[in-house]
């Protein structure tokens, strides 16, 4: 049998490679490839494909959020991360969000493949280094809104502008980014920015 796959990259460049090395099994058959992740979904209503592999950092809509819609939308979903940036964060959200597999793109195309085959089994797949990592790293200490803030206060405004964008009062976004700087031993809003950034936990 043949496992259709989904290839989700917003560079042209890596889709390319992944479907030419993906193609060279004889079990799979990349039937999609898609740029972004709004797509997604769409993508496959249309394609059906039996895994979606799935990058993290896209413009639109991340591929986190993409495999949260997807396994919305497709409850049997099966989707394989393969990510540049192999963050601990980024590896506890993922499968949170319903990802069964999680690898970094330097994975040699023969451990990829068999890792595509093993998601389609059921299989959970997780790069051994991440997950140690990911164990020491532990969960993010931001509650969810402080996330929000936070990923707010990345662009660069004012309290006044972050607190317009999230519904807050400028007091609570203070007092928001006060306990963000000291959960995450920062100095300032934009060193918190690149500590969580750097985890995988925005």
């Amino acid at each position: 049998m043949t496992i259709k796959v989904m290839l989700v990259d917003d560079q042209a460049l890596v889709r390319g490679a992944l479907a030419a090395l993906l193609d060279l099994e004889t079990d799979l058959s990349v039937v999609a490839e898609v740029a972004d992740g709004t797509e997604v979904v769409e993508a496959a209503r249309t394609h059906q494909p039996d895994v979606v592999v799935m990058d993290v950092e896209m413009p639109g809509l991340d591929g986190i959020s993409a495999t949260a819609q997807l396994r919305r939308a497709y409850p049997d979903a099966r989707v394989l991360i393969v990510t540049t940036f192999g963050r601990p964060g980024y590896l506890r959200r993922g499968l949170q969000a319903g990802a069964v597999g999680f690898v970094v793109k330097d994975t040699p195309a023969r451990e990829l493949a068999d890792a595509v085959r093993r998601v389609h089994r059921g299989l959970r797949v997780v790069d051994p280094a991440l997950a140690t990592d990911s164990l020491i790293a532990g969960e993010s200490p931001l509650t969810p809104r402080e996330t929000d803030v936070l990923r707010a206060a990345r662009k660069g405004g004012t309290v006044a502008d972050i607190a317009g964008e999230l519904y807050l009062s400028e007091g609570t976004v203070r007092n928001h980014l006060s306990a963000i700087i000291g959960k995450t031993n920062a100095r300032t809003r934009a060193e918190a920015a690149q500590i969580a950034e750097s985890n995988g936990w925005l």
